[in-house]
């Protein structure tokens, strides 16, 4: 791969910097051939600043680096897709993602504060996913008062299997009733007590992922 890609004419390649698990774009940035290597060499992202002219790290001061997971190019060969796990926030104003804004400028993202303020996608996506899951183990880890998450786990493993059975039946009568509006709302209800029974469990959406994958 690495004789394949094909820098510019200032030596350079675009890298667009992906989330390796909601798929969620974080930043754009550039390589050359330094930094490129130093990719491959750390796990670690590396770029080339064209107004600084110099190499960098992303995190190297901030702490919020990007574990490379997985490296693609494009069919022209002039463009790298990188997915990683992100630490921390991606961009430098504090968003988890460097495109937090619409093109009217609104502000779509919050910037993140806390790991429970991240948004892994800033419109509705599998992202929402994740972020959840991250809610619900940092509910069983704090056990916050008046929370209904801490409730279940306070109450312990049969009464979220109660609540996964009664969910799913209420699924069950939505799509008799054939309600589309009935059938979003209970699916949604099952799929959030079936997260709490997967932190519970100790299982990891990716987990989950790797066999629905295995099974394509």
């Amino acid at each position: 791969m690495t004789d394949s890609i094909k820098f510019d004419d200032q030596g350079l390649i675009p890298a667009i910097i992906q989330d390796f698990q909601s798929g969620q774009v974080l930043m754009l940035a550039y390589m050359n051939r330094e930094s490129w290597q130093k990719t491959l060499d750390t796990g670690k992202t590396w770029f080339y600043s064209r107004s600084r002219q110099e190499l960098w790290m992303k995190g190297e001061e901030s702490g919020h680096i990007q574990e490379v997971k997985e490296i693609l190019y494009d069919c022209d060969q002039d463009a790298l897709l990188i997915k990683v796990i992100q630490t921390g926030a991606a961009c430098h104003t504090g968003h988890y993602s460097c495109f937090y804004r619409d093109i009217d400028g609104n502000e779509i993202e919050k910037a993140q504060v806390d790991d429970l303020e991240k948004v892994y996608s800033s419109g509705a996506g599998p992202g929402i996913l994740y972020e959840l899951y991250d809610v619900i183990s940092d509910r069983r880890d704090k056990m916050p008062e008046g929370s209904y998450t801490a409730y279940l786990f306070d109450k312990g493993l049969d009464k979220i299997l109660k609540k996964v059975g009664e969910e799913n039946a209420e699924v069950i009568i939505a799509a008799k009733n054939r309600d589309k509006s009935e059938i979003v709302y209970e699916v949604s209800d099952l799929i959030y007590h079936l997260l709490v029974l997967l932190v519970e469990q100790g299982v990891e959406l990716k987990d989950i992922f790797t066999e629905l994958k295995s099974r394509r």
